[in-house]
Order: C-alpha cells, then structure tokens, then sequence
C-alpha cells in the first residue's frame, strides 16, 4: 500500500514511488537482487491485469502504475503530448538515442500546428508532471528531454501493435511489433519471458 500511495502524481509530485531501499525495508531483506526481483515479478503476476510495479533503475525507485482503459486514458493526456511522447519513445528505444532535443521536437511537430513552440512546451510540461520524462541537462543552450520508466512503460503492447498497424496499414503480429520496439530485451531483464 506504501508504494501504491508513493505512486500518485498529486501526492509527491516529481518523487513518484517508494526507494528501493524502503521498499526492501518493508520486505525484511537488505540487498538481495534476486528476492527483490522475485517480488516485483510476483506482484506482477498477482495485480498484473490492474497495476503493473516496476522498478527505475536511475532514481533507483519502486512506481505502481494503473492499467486505465483507452476511453479513460484518452483524458490523461493531449494529443499533442501523446505525439509526443510517442515520438519521444521511438527515439530512445527504438533508435537508442540518449535524449531528445527540444529543436528536434519543434521540426517534427512545430510546423504542423499553429504556436507549435507554445503547444509543444505546454505538451512537455504536462509529460512532466506525470512523471514520464525529465529534463536532461545537456547543455545551457539547448533543451533536452528523456523518458523516466514511466515513460517507457507508458504505452501497452496492444498500443504499439496498433499503431505500427496503422502506420504500415497491414496486421502484424506481436512477436514483429516487439522486435519494432525493442521489447524484447525489456521483458527479459524483468524477468517476464
């Protein structure tokens, strides 16, 4: 319950989720890998149609995230920030960049849309307000973002399949989406294939 309530957005800002070290506090152990893990993957098994925990490596924090339908999930964000997003994504997993400049942001949307700076910037800071991506000092000059694990664990299978789908407008199988993305190499460091 610790790290369902260390979750919420609205509760602790940009600290989402419990460390790992609270969290192996309320477990009993100290350092062991291989139980912390086996934890993760239980629960995951047990609330996986619900919640899905996950562990970010960089902040070295434990986050719940809720599975929300696509009706309600259509609220969460704007379709700019989804844009983006997904954009962010195929970056970073896909291509293995490290970050993402905001000037490559604003060559990829900002002419397509009227203010496309303003709207692209009120994407961003809605990106970050629930945790999905952070600032990534670069340099002084340029703005540059990178996804946190929410980020990267944002979007489902179903989603991606859908949306490579629609953009080569012929069905796909799971096995070719995931290759596409990269999830492959994802699900077999959380220890789910």
């Amino acid at each position: 319950m610790s790290i369902l309530f260390s979750s919420s957005a609205t509760i602790r800002a940009n600290n989402f989720g419990l460390s790992r070290k609270e969290v192996e506090k309320l477990l009993g152990v100290t350092r062991n890998d291989q139980y912390f893990h086996s934890f993760l993957s239980r629960v995951n098994q047990a609330v996986g149609r619900y919640y899905r925990l996950i562990y970010d490596e960089q902040r070295d924090q434990v986050i719940v995230m809720l599975r929300v339908p696509a009706r309600s999930a259509r609220h969460t964000l704007s379709e700019e920030a989804l844009a983006v997003l997904l954009f962010m994504f195929y970056q970073q997993e896909v291509l293995k960049h490290d970050y993402t400049l905001l000037s490559q942001l604003l060559e990829a949307f900002g002419h397509e849309i009227l203010k496309g700076s303003r709207r692209i910037q009120l994407a961003l800071d809605s990106l970050k307000k629930i945790g999905t991506i952070e600032n990534h000092q670069l340099s002084d000059r340029e703005d540059s973002y990178r996804l946190t694990a929410i980020g990267v664990h944002m979007f489902s299978d179903s989603f991606l399949r859908r949306t490579v789908e629609f953009s080569h407008s012929n069905q796909l199988s799971k096995e070719d989406v995931m290759k596409f993305f990269n999830r492959y190499n994802l699900y077999e460091q959380e220890g789910l294939l």
